[in-house]
């Protein structure tokens, strides 16, 4: 959490081309200098081909056949940028080249990429010749000078490509156009250079340093241009889908799946800034248990440390006198509970003199703005500095059994100041050249720490800030510092969006925002109420805030019907998630999904950026403005839909007017779609005999992999799981329930289904089905 203004303070990050930093600039001045890019000669090898200029060489290496990795150097043998994300190891690709007077192709079974001989400019083309993307401008690729610095490429952009991605940034935008995007991590903007096309491409900038991106903005001549400030050459990945599935899938090829995270973690989080005592943790969750309120989570903030400081990872004694019982309390209670840790360190500390040892803090030459002294940072770039920070973390938190660990400040703040690690050398060379991956490498930390030396628990991180490739290290992000006000709310939906549509599947958002609101206040109630709703359906269900608590007793009874209703809610959709997560895991798919993923061609989807689908199977509507009874939502083509709460069924194509009172998110699910809905709990893992619901909403073909396994550790990777996949026949109107594919420890051979027609409205009716494991077929003929 930022504990100062500074970060209002911070430049806007979507700026006019004019405004650009002078560092980019000089690329700009330098390409009148610059030789021709004319082919001068084509050399072929195992791993692609390299295409000779005056200026320099274009490598052009395919590392599958959707995936083509380029480089453009002075120094033919420039192995690319320094690139943390990227831990594929090199494949054997069927690839073939091809040349006319004209041009130079490479091609695989799925992408060509042709080099105009003249211009040595490139075109990207599908398997059918088809053009997807080429670069634009007479010098579509300016280098840095031979000791490094601004660099910068340039492809067109067609008017059809709505543009996504590129992290989170709260400017309220989902479509990118006519807008400059800066990738520089802050406190509330997450820079991860992962672009996405909804014409089906994507692009991987592998450089770490701070880069804009133009996004045809007016005065560029409807031109994509990736500016960096630091750097020794162009190095990116062009992944072609043409779905955009398959654009995220390539990008997770490149740089790892995402793990299983624990069931609990899908359940309810509560949080504040911060509980001060041990007596205090404990009594809120155990009052949620006392009211019956679903609980999963709770969270310790900052500043549990005494006298030993920032960095001791050790209580305060007179406030947490037994942190050890406090945890095993919590336990007892079916509670889990993570821990705030941060990269920083109080001058004098012991931790610091053990990094300082390895060569791994920064000097103290930053600025502070925390009152308790000034701090220092260490260097996450440094192999040795990321053992010792984990083994500090593991040999005084780990032990307690802490479930995971909050990584707050993880955007390199260095006493407030987000840039001045620009200035410094780490470990991996020049900080402005690493700059923007310190997220990836810090999260790496804890997580392969945590993976080693707690093996019971599958490791989760909760992260204030992100790079490429960081889901492989079972980090969610939350959006930052943000404020309790509906504009602030508003934005976080396409802020969360363009999160996903980087690659990274999991994102969350403190519940009624950061800053300001009190629950005895009715206004902010029903914001509260909105934003709680929203939550329902992120990947990430997490309350949080400053002031008193959020905790749902203490808003006004009417609120408090509500709010149960919704956490409930969430803990019936756990079938539901859990599957989802597998199907992050196992397909690399993505919980958090805009329109664009699910509804390509829909061209009327492509830029509504307060619409989402949940899953495959529900489109969810959250409401932005006080005072709503109706909201307008958008229910995208070539599908029927099905309001969530009555059944009653629409046709897509259209814009209706959707109930949307304080009791109400407008929920639809899709023609084809099958949801499972489990009973209530108070826990995720708690055990029972009630049946799972498996509606189905007819007018297409459906499938669903319903998903289950003991729901933490890691028996899941050696097979431990099972899966059901369910399969809804339209024309005959039956649902065939699989047969149970795989087992776990623990698991029960018997399960009861209620299989129920959409909301299971009157004359619609519904089954119970005794499910053992073996094929069974469900006739409801009256679905329609």
């Amino acid at each position: 959490m930022a504990r100062t203004l500074l970060a209002t303070l911070i430049s806007h990050l979507f700026l006019p081309a004019a405004l650009l930093a002078p560092a980019f600039a000089a690329a700009d001045d330098a390409s009148a200098a610059t030789a021709s890019l004319a082919v001068a000669g084509v050399e072929r090898s195992a791993a692609g081909i390299s295409v000779r200029t005056a200026e320099g060489t274009l490598s052009i290496e395919p590392r599958s056949e959707r995936v083509i990795h380029v480089r453009y150097h002075r120094d033919k043998d420039w192995a690319g940028s320094y690139n943390p994300a990227v831990i594929a190891k090199p494949s054997a690709v069927a690839w073939t080249t091809s040349s006319t007077a004209d041009t130079v192709t490479l091609a695989t079974a799925a992408v060509q990429v042709r080099i105009n001989k003249a211009s040595g400019a490139i075109a990207f083309l599908d398997a059918a010749g088809k053009p997807v993307l080429e670069e634009a401008g007479a010098r579509p690729r300016v280098l840095p000078p031979r000791e490094g610095g601004a660099l910068r490429q340039t492809f067109a952009l067609h008017n059809e490509d709505a543009v996504y991605g590129l992290g989170q940034h709260q400017s309220g935008y989902l479509d990118y156009r006519s807008n400059t995007v800066r990738l520089q991590q802050a406190n509330r903007d997450v820079g991860v250079p992962m672009l996405v096309s909804s014409k089906g491409y994507g692009i991987l900038w592998n450089n770490a340093s701070v880069t804009e991106v133009d996004v045809a903005i007016p005065q560029s001549a409807e031109q994509l241009v990736f500016r960096s400030e630091a750097g020794h050459g162009i190095d990116y990945d062009f992944i072609y889908g043409p779905t955009i599935d398959q654009v995220i899938g390539g990008y997770r090829a490149l740089t790892g799946a995402a793990p299983m995270m624990a069931r609990w973690t899908w359940g309810l989080w509560q949080s504040k800034e911060r509980y001060q005592t041990q007596e205090e943790l404990l009594s809120v969750a155990k009052r949620h248990r006392e009211l019956g309120i679903p609980l999963d989570a709770v969270v310790q903030d900052w500043q549990y440390w005494g006298k030993d400081g920032w960095g001791s990872h050790e209580f305060d004694a007179a406030r947490f006198p037994d942190p050890a019982g406090m945890v095993k309390a919590l336990h007892a209670a079916n509670t889990h509970v993570i821990i705030s840790v941060w990269p920083r360190f109080d001058l004098g500390l012991k931790h610091l003199a053990e990094l300082d040892a390895v060569g791994a803090a920064f000097p103290t030459v930053y600025p502070n703005v925390y009152p308790a002294g000034q701090g220092r940072w260490y260097d996450a770039w440094s192999p040795a500095g990321r053992d010792v920070y984990w083994k500090q973390i593991m040999r005084r938190l780990g032990r307690l059994g802490f479930d995971g660990w909050w990584l707050d400040g993880a955007e390199t703040e260095l006493g407030g100041d987000w840039g001045q690690l620009r200035q410094v050398r780490t470990a991996q060379g020049p900080g402005a050249e690493v700059y923007n991956s310190f997220p990836l490498l810090h999260t790496t930390a804890v997580h392969d720490g945590a993976r080693r030396d707690m093996p019971e628990k599958r490791a989760f991180i909760l992260t204030r800030s992100a790079y490429a490739g960081q889901q492989r290290n079972a980090a969610i992000t939350w959006s930052g510092d943000t404020h309790g006000d509906w504009d602030t709310f508003a934005r976080q939906i396409p802020a969360g969006l363009n999160f996903s549509l980087s690659g990274i599947p999991y994102w969350s958002a403190d519940i009624g925002g950061f800053f300001g609101g009190k629950p005895s206040d009715p206004a902010y109630a029903e914001l509260f109420t909105r934003w709680y709703q929203f939550g329902v359906f992120n990947p990430m269900f997490r309350v949080h805030g400053t002031g008193e608590g959020k905790e749902m007793w203490r808003f006004p009874t009417p609120t408090q019907r509500v709010l149960l209703d919704y956490d409930k809610l969430r803990y019936r959709l756990l079938p539901y998630i859990y599957s989802l997560s597998w199907d992050v895991t196992r397909r690399d798919g993505s919980m958090m999904r805009p329109l664009a993923m699910d509804f390509q061609g829909d061209r009327n989807a492509l830029s509504i950026k307060d619409q989402y689908m949940f899953g495959k199977a529900l489109l969810v509507n959250p409401v932005t403005r006080p005072a709503t009874e109706q909201r307008m939502v958008y229910l995208p083509a070539g599908t029927a839909w099905y309001d969530f709460w009555t059944g009653a069924r629409l046709e897509g194509g259209r814009h209706v007017a959707a109930k949307a009172d304080i009791a109400t998110i407008p929920v639809y699910a899709r023609a084809g779609g099958i949801v499972p809905l489990g009973p209530v709990k108070q826990y995720a893992d708690q055990a029972s005999g009630e049946p799972v619901e498996l509606r189905v909403y007819p007018g297409a073909d459906g499938r669903f992999e319903l998903y289950d396994d003991q729901g933490d550790g890691y028996g899941y990777e050696q097979g431990q799981h099972a899966t059901t996949m369910l399969g809804w026949d339209d024309k005959r109107r039956v649902l065939t329930i699989g047969a149970r594919q795989g087992s776990f420890p623990g698991m029960s051979g018997k399960q009861r289904f209620k299989v129920v027609c959409g909301a299971g409205t009157a004359g619609k009716g519904g089954q119970l089905v005794d499910y053992a494991g073996q094929a069974v077929s469900v006739p409801l003929p009256v679905c329609r």
